[in-house]
C-alpha cells in the first residue's frame, strides 16, 4: 500500500482548533433540562435477564459504566455493549465517568465470558467497546482479536461492531482488530478539534482521524464488507462552526456512518453542560453531515454510538471496491 494513502490522514484540516474563542463559563447548576427530554425507566423480563448473566460471568458494560440513559430501552431489547479489558482506564478524559488509574491484569478468560453472554442471549448484533490501556504492550488490540474470534466461533452468524480507542495512532494495533473480521470499525472524536485540550487532554485529535481512515484504507484495499463509524457528543461548549469543521474532518476520513448526541455529565465533578441543542439543531446537523457525504447520520438527545447500531449498520448499503489483483 502506498505511504502517500497510509499518511493521508496526517494532512486532514484541523482549522476548527482556532475557529474560536473558549467557550464561556457555565453556572455550576448548569442549564435547565427542556420538559421534552425524557428517559424512560423500563426493567422488564428481557431488562433483568441481561442484568443478572452479566453479573453471572463477571462481564463489564458500557451500559453501566458509563451511565448510559439507553440502557432500559436497550437491555429491555435484550441487546448490550460489552466493555472489555477491566473497568479502569488510562485516561483522564473530563467527560466520562469510568474509573481511572492503573488498571488490573487482563482476564484471560474474558473472550469466552462475552462469547458465552451473546450465544445464551442470541445476539444477532454484539457491540464491544473498552478502556484505553496504555499500560499494555498492544494497547489492548490482540484481547480485542480474541474476543472477536471467540463471537465468530461460537455463533458464526452474529455481527460483531468494535467501538476501540485511538491505540496512540498505531497502525499496526489497529490492523490486528481488523483482520479479526468486525462487521463494523467504531471510533469516537467525541468533541471538536478546539476543546480537545480541554476534554480529553491525554488523546490526541489528529490521531482519531488516522483511525478512521486508516480503517477505510484497509477495508477498501481487501474489498471487505465493514462499516466505518465515527461518535461525537455535543453541548461543552462547542460552537456550530467548530462542530461542523470536525464533521467535514470526519467525512473527509472515508467514514461512513457518524453518531450525534447531547452531552450529559455523569457525575458531579465531570465537565459542566454548556447547553441543550433543540431537536430542530439535532435535525439540522444530520442533514448537514448528509451533504457531507457520509451515508448515514444518526442525530439526537439520546443517541449514543452503539445506539440501535445494528440498524445503523444495515442502512448502509455495501459498496466496497472489488480487491485489485495487482
Amino acid at each position: 500500500m502506498p505511504d502517500k494513502n497510509m499518511e493521508k490522514a496526517d494532512r486532514i484540516s484541523v482549522s476548527a482548533r482556532d475557529a474560536a474563542p473558549e467557550p464561556k463559563a457555565v453556572s455550576s447548576r448548569g442549564p435547565q433540562r427542556p420538559e421534552w427530554f425524557k428517559i424512560k425507566l423500563r426493567t422488564n423480563e428481557e431488562y433483568r435477564r441481561v442484568n443478572s448473566l452479566v453479573s453471572k460471568l463477571n462481564l463489564n458494560t458500557v451500559c453501566t459504566e458509563a451511565r448510559c440513559p439507553n440502557i432500559y430501552e436497550c437491555w429491555g431489547q435484550g441487546t448490550a455493549t460489552f466493555m472489555i479489558l477491566g473497568d479502569v482506564c488510562t485516561r483522564h478524559c473530563g467527560f466520562c465517568s469510568v474509573a481511572k488509574g492503573l488498571p488490573r491484569a487482563v482476564d484471560k478468560d474474558e473472550p469466552e465470558h462475552v462469547a458465552d453472554a451473546i450465544e445464551t442471549l442470541g445476539l444477532e448484533y454484539a457491540v464491544l467497546t473498552s478502556v484505553d490501556r496504555d499500560d499494555l504492550p498492544d494497547e489492548g488490540s490482540g484481547h480485542f482479536a480474541r474476543c472477536i474470534e471467540a463471537i465468530h466461533r461460537r455463533t458464526p452468524s452474529c455481527m460483531v461492531e468494535v467501538l476501540v480507542p485511538d491505540f496512540n495512532g498505531n497502525k499496526d494495533h489497529l490492523e490486528t482488530v481488523l483482520e479479526a473480521g468486525p462487521s463494523c470499525l467504531a471510533h469516537n472524536i467525541e468533541t471538536v478539534a478546539h476543546l480537545y485540550r480541554r476534554v480529553r487532554p491525554v488523546a490526541v485529535y489528529e490521531n482519531t482521524l488516522k483511525i478512521l481512515e486508516h480503517a477505510v484504507i484497509w477495508r477498501d484495499a481487501r474489498a471487505v464488507d465493514m462499516k466505518v463509524k465515527c461518535g461525537i457528543m455535543v453541548g461543552l461548549g462547542e460552537t456550530m462552526d467548530q462542530l461542523l469543521y470536525t464533521m467535514r474532518d470526519i467525512a473527509g476520513t472515508g467514514c461512513d456512518i457518524l453518531t450525534v448526541g447531547q452531552y450529559l455529565p455523569p457525575k458531579k465533578k465531570a465537565l459542566p453542560l454548556d447547553r441543550y441543542y433543540t431537536l430542530e439543531e439535532f435535525d439540522s446537523i444530520r442533514k448537514e453531515g448528509l451533504a457531507m457525504g457520509l451515508k448515514h447520520v444518526e442525530s439526537g438527545p439520546l443517541v449514543r454510538s452503539s445506539y440501535h447500531a445494528k440498524e445503523q449498520v444495515a442502512s448502509v448499503p455495501c459498496d466496497t471496491p472489488k480487491a485489485s489483483n495487482s
